[in-house]
């Protein structure tokens, strides 16, 4: 709860920094160098030594501090206490689960040190170099062992209901996170993954969906399960809706994922299966929804005075609101819409602070008195911090609701002529910032409930009683054989068919009772519901080939241009830029012809991107000149009044790494990338060859200015190669294969 907490004033920080980044660009690290310009030369701080304070490297770092840091912790905090109680035996292992503390601090600091030096994978979610990646793995193995042998020596008979949604988290995180992560190192901190293209999206939407689901849903329910009725001394309202709930989320969640990709490449079979799948979604999640409020019958009156159910029910109601809107945006017509805007940022938002945010601090609240045996030390605290953060959760969502709506009207907005009503991108850009300062008042309104948090929870230790009673409680030992096992129950109907009686007893779900006994086979029955729902999803557009049609003219990066890309995914410009134009009439006539799926084959990463912060870029390569990029890398809001990029001056100045290069062709040959030998083992030549070329072009385009010849050795030029490259293979002349 200590690390919860004070990751989670971290994560909801950094988050405060990149909002305020998008109104004042300057904030991405050339803030130091405005501050110190008064001084002396010698004493002025350069921009060039913060490149790890841009937009493209913290947001990587506010989401997964945010989901693993501060949502992780506080998950382990409550299934750690809850699954104890509810097996009447400790946990099967203190070493274990130190190891499992420690190791998973690790790796958040890990994240905090990679993420904003640029090394990433370039996947959301999914961002974490390969050694961190399996430290996650080792780590959450240490979970599952201590958990599943906890289950083992129980010492009471059934699973209850929250048990079921943690071994649900248990088992589906670690196969979407194994799956997800398949990469090929190139060195201890790159990598590339073994997916491409169409295929790299389908599996990295499949993860990232269901880490929304399993990381953030199914164990927070699990929460609600078990520390909602304790809040409010009630049972749960319904032991079969609960069953209801719990199954067909397990099973239909898992398909949802291509709703993300809506109008991509992506096979339109495959996306309308999302479709469907997500809205079917409204029932068990809205089930989860009843479950929960409806367990306050007779308890609402504790609300008014208890700010643990104040947490608890706004928690709740806004799971339902996100998980009513999740499936309301995988509409296509909806979607068409939505996609790439701040309406997306917003939905996420009001799930991740209102449902996981509250019911944390809300748990956190419960636990206090009892983890330090004294009272809390101010209810009068929570209050406002249940106020602030409710205050601060609004004043974020509305907004950008707003500004997402927008977004979207204005990108698809045409004149009676057929053209684009504001053909210039920085327009839309310029219309929603007023929206963006009120989402920084909100942002840091909640995260001064949460420091308020905070100081309830220190003020709280340090009033705990100098001993701690310490009462031991023993459980007999469970016998294989129970006295009075269950049995199938006969029904009670009369003058009714066979049919209609068998019918009668299994909507008893009696034999559920008997799952409940079983860990082994409950666990196995939730494998093969995950299991088979991906397979049905996954497998069709890896064997059927007319689902990615190969494209002739699309050939492989040179290496230049591999190097190039690596440096794009590295500065996290797929936070703000997509790389796909859809085939609606606004965006082919704003960005040109729209994406082929046999265009991004050789794409590993995929760079299809989730957000327009700035424009896309799928049909970038040829529109500027070289020197363009050059000035625009040092100073984007001089080419481009309005801009709310960074600069990069970095990229003039830092060196390429050319000798890196050929173990990246080989990786990428290894995953399928027909390269040939000669031309991995010519690599280098081929990329210097390639940067004089551009070289040459810049110092021409600049009259002939020879200073900018240095730019030869310095990263911005593979850079430069490889936006130059971006979309035009749709339109070169086939390469005649030979004979």
């Amino acid at each position: 709860m200590i690390a919860s907490i004070s990751w989670g004033v971290v994560a909801m920080l950094v988050g405060v920094i990149i909002a305020f980044q998008l109104n004042f660009w300057q904030v991405n690290g050339h803030i130091f160098e405005i501050l110190t310009s008064w001084l002396p030369e010698s004493m002025q701080f350069k921009s060039d030594g913060v490149q790890f304070l841009t937009f493209g490297r913290l947001r990587p770092l506010h989401t997964n501090a945010a989901i693993f840091a501060f949502v992780g912790n506080m998950m382990f905090s409550g299934i750690y206490y809850s699954t104890q109680r509810l097996c009447n035996t400790r946990t099967y292992s203190d070493l274990l689960s130190k190891i499992h503390f420690w190791g998973w601090q690790l790796i958040i600091v890990g994240a905090a040190l990679t993420l904003p030096a640029g090394l990433t994978r370039g996947k959301e979610y999914a961002e974490l170099i390969w050694p961190i990646n399996l430290a996650v793995v080792v780590i959450w193995v240490v979970f599952a062992l201590n958990f599943f042998l906890t289950l083992k020596v129980r010492r009471e008979k059934s699973l209850y209901v929250a048990l079921w949604f943690y071994i649900a988290t248990i088992i589906t995180v670690a196969m979407l996170y194994i799956v997800n992560h398949l990469q090929i190192p190139t060195s201890l901190v790159h990598s590339y993954p073994i997916f491409g293209g169409v295929q790299d999206a389908l599996v990295q939407w499949w993860y990232g969906h269901n880490a929304v689901a399993f990381f953030l849903t199914t164990p927070f329910l699990g929460l609600m399960y078990y520390f909602l009725p304790k809040a409010a001394e009630r049972p749960v309202f319904s032991y079969r809706l609960s069953i209801l709930h719990f199954w067909s989320l397990v099973f239909i969640y898992i398909w949802a994922g291509p709703h993300h990709l809506h109008y991509t490449s992506l096979p339109d079979w495959a996306a309308t299966l999302g479709m469907l799948f997500s809205l079917m979604l409204w029932m068990p999640s809205w089930g989860g929804m009843i479950n929960g409020l409806l367990t306050l019958r007779g308890a609402w009156h504790k609300v008014a005075s208890d700010p643990v159910l104040k947490f608890f029910v706004v928690g709740i109601t806004f799971y339902g609101m996100a998980t009513f809107e999740g499936p309301l945006l995988s509409i296509k017509a909806v979607n068409s819409l939505s996609h790439y805007t701040d309406w997306t940022i917003a939905h996420v938002h009001s799930g991740a602070l209102g449902w996981n945010g509250f019911m944390a601090f809300g748990m956190m609240y419960w636990l206090l008195p009892r983890l330090f045996q004294t009272k809390l030390y101010s209810r009068k605290l929570a209050e406002w911090h249940f106020w602030l953060g409710t205050i601060g959760i609004l004043l974020y969502i509305v907004p950008i609701y707003v500004a997402g709506i927008t977004q979207g009207l204005m990108w698809r907005a045409m004149t009676d002529t057929g053209q684009l009503m504001y053909p210039d991108f920085v327009e839309t850009t310029r219309a929603i910032l007023p929206m963006y300062w009120l989402r920084i008042i909100g942002g840091t309104a909640f995260i001064a409930g949460a420091v308020l948090g905070g100081v309830n929870f220190y003020k709280t230790w340090r009033s705990r009683p100098t001993k701690y009673d310490e009462p031991v409680h023993q459980a007999p030992a469970l016998s294989k054989h129970y006295d009075g096992d269950l049995v199938q129950p006969t029904s009670k109907l009369v003058a009714v068919t066979d049919t209609a009686k068998k019918i009668d007893v299994f909507s008893t779900m009696w034999y559920h009772r008997k799952w409940e006994r079983l860990p082994v086979k409950f666990t196995v029955l939730v494998v093969v519901a995950v299991v088979v729902a991906s397979l049905f999803e996954i497998i069709p557009t890896f064997l059927i080939r007319s689902n990615i049609p190969t494209i002739a003219s699309v050939t492989p990066y040179t290496p230049l241009e591999l190097a190039g890309r690596d440096i794009y995914v590295g500065e996290g410009c797929y936070n703000c830029h997509s790389m796909q134009i859809r085939p609606i009439l606004p965006e082919v006539r704003r960005y040109g012809e729209y994406s082929k799926a046999g265009e991004s084959v050789y794409d590993h990463p995929f760079q299809w991107g989730s957000r327009r912060i700035g424009p896309d870029l799928a049909r970038e390569g040829g529109k500027q000149s070289d020197f363009w990029h050059v000035l625009h890398f040092a100073n984007p809001s001089k080419m481009t009044p309005g801009s709310v990029m960074p600069r990069y001056p970095w990229l003039l100045v830092d060196k390429l790494d050319y000798d890196g290069i050929p173990v990246r062709v080989s990786a990428m040959r290894a995953i399928g990338v027909p390269y040939t030998e000669a031309e991995r083992d010519n690599s280098v030549d081929h990329a210097r060859a390639q940067a004089k070329e551009i070289t040459a072009r810049i110092v021409q385009q600049a009259n002939n200015d020879t200073q900018y010849e240095a730019l030869e050795e310095t990263q911005v030029i593979a850079l430069i190669a490889y936006m130059q490259r971006m979309g035009t293979d749709l339109f070169k002349k086939p390469v005649e294969k030979k004979e």
